[in-house]
């Protein structure tokens, strides 16, 4: 019998045999940097814990199987894993990667790839012509991120796949802000998947880490290789960590993109908000696009003020999120792109990918939402006194 993913996120990491044979319910740390060999002639399946450990493995199937994927990583962190992936290349190589993407990876891609040869260019992936021009004969790997971050720019997967396919360029996609629960972007030909596991997966601001998931064997094997010499696995508390807290993520990213089709319509409704990048409303750029490619709008939305000073009076009008960088937890969770997120971009930069100095990122988390209503109508009637 396949299971749904809601019974996956849950029983998915003790089918795979790890657990307790004495019958707990939970998967069972392994605190052990190396593990007793019975023969000099053959070892068993784990030796030494960067290269393998029982609990990582636990998750690592668990992802996988998420995925529709033929095999998982768990990173330390989110850009652990998107680094790994980007160190499959070789010099020469040339990526075509989403404009609109996060700092980490843009500060990977223009400050760390370079020093071994390896090229990039930008692009607006809303644009599936332009992303076409963008490729060139050393063109290896066409980067994804849809929803992109900060502005929630939609790519077309199908498209960009096929693009992919006719040039022999692979496909790596940043699956964060949906989590296989409601967009599997193997299934729709993409050839790696990656995750920082730290938002909506962990759900929690409790840990770091990244997972990553591809369908091919030999590719799965180069990931790997790279995983095991780099060393920058998750450690085996927090691989328990994120098993538990994955057991919950259906019912608090539902919710939580329940609620943030509520607050995306009500900031859409408000005078002083000049824009509302959402893919659940039907004015997003991308709306059809994203609903023919997944299942749910996310959890996440971002919102344009008309300039520093009110966003500035904004956000220290807010009484109930916590106003920090990341995403995806328990706690909601607003965020000021330009100077967290997206730090690592230069301002001229981020001023041609739409992250002006009044961009606000809000992460809808599990608080009451007429709660968070109020909040926004009292932090915006403040503001306003200012315009």
């Amino acid at each position: 019998m396949t299971n749904r993913i809601e019974t996956a996120l849950i029983h998915g990491a003790i089918r795979e045999g790890y657990a307790d044979k004495k019958g707990a319910v939970n998967v069972p740390m392994y605190l052990s940097s190396t593990f007793h060999q019975e023969s000099i002639d053959e070892f068993g399946e784990y030796d030494y814990a960067r290269s393998g450990n029982p609990t990582r493995a636990a998750l690592e199937k668990a992802i996988a199987e998420l995925e529709g994927g033929n095999r998982g990583f768990a990173f330390a962190t989110g850009m652990a894993a998107v680094s790994a992936c980007f160190m499959i290349l070789s010099a020469g190589d040339h990526i075509v990667i989403t404009e609109d993407v996060y700092g980490g990876t843009y500060r990977f891609v223009t400050k760390v790839l370079p020093r071994y040869g390896i090229t990039h260019t930008f692009v607006d992936f809303t644009d599936t012509e332009a992303v076409k021009a963008a490729v060139r004969p050393e063109t290896k790997l066409i980067y994804m991120e849809t929803p992109s971050n900060p502005t929630l720019g939609i790519t077309d997967i199908r498209a960009v796949i096929e693009i992919a396919k006719q040039h022999g360029a692979l496909t790596f996609l940043d699956n964060t802000f949906m989590t296989p629960l409601h967009q599997k972007p193997l299934e729709l030909g993409v050839d790696v998947v990656i995750h920082s596991a730290t938002k909506f997966l962990s759900g929690h601001s409790d840990i770091v880490a990244g997972l990553v998931v591809t369908k091919d064997e030999a590719l799965g094997n180069e990931i790997y290789f790279v995983q095991n010499s780099f060393g920058s696995v998750l450690g085996v508390q927090d691989c328990f960590t994120l098993i538990q807290n994955m057991k919950t993520t259906a019912v608090r990213f539902n919710e939580e993109s329940r609620v943030a089709m509520r607050i995306a319509q009500f900031l859409h409704a408000h005078p002083l908000v000049e824009k509302v990048y959402y893919p659940g409303l039907p004015t997003h750029p991308g709306f059809e696009i994203h609903a023919a490619q997944a299942t749910s709008a996310g959890a996440v939305l971002s919102f344009s003020l008309p300039n520093y000073d009110i966003a500035k009076a904004f956000v220290e009008a807010m009484k109930i999120p916590v106003f920090a960088v990341s995403l995806g937890g328990v706690e909601s969770i607003l965020s000021y792109p330009a100077k967290m997120s997206h730090a690592a971009m230069e301002p001229e930069e981020r001023s041609k990918r739409g992250i002006t100095d009044g961009l606000l990122r809000f992460s809808v988390g599990l608080e009451n939402e007429d709660d968070l209503i109020e909040d926004f109508t009292q932090a915006l009637e403040i503001a306003n006194k200012i315009k």
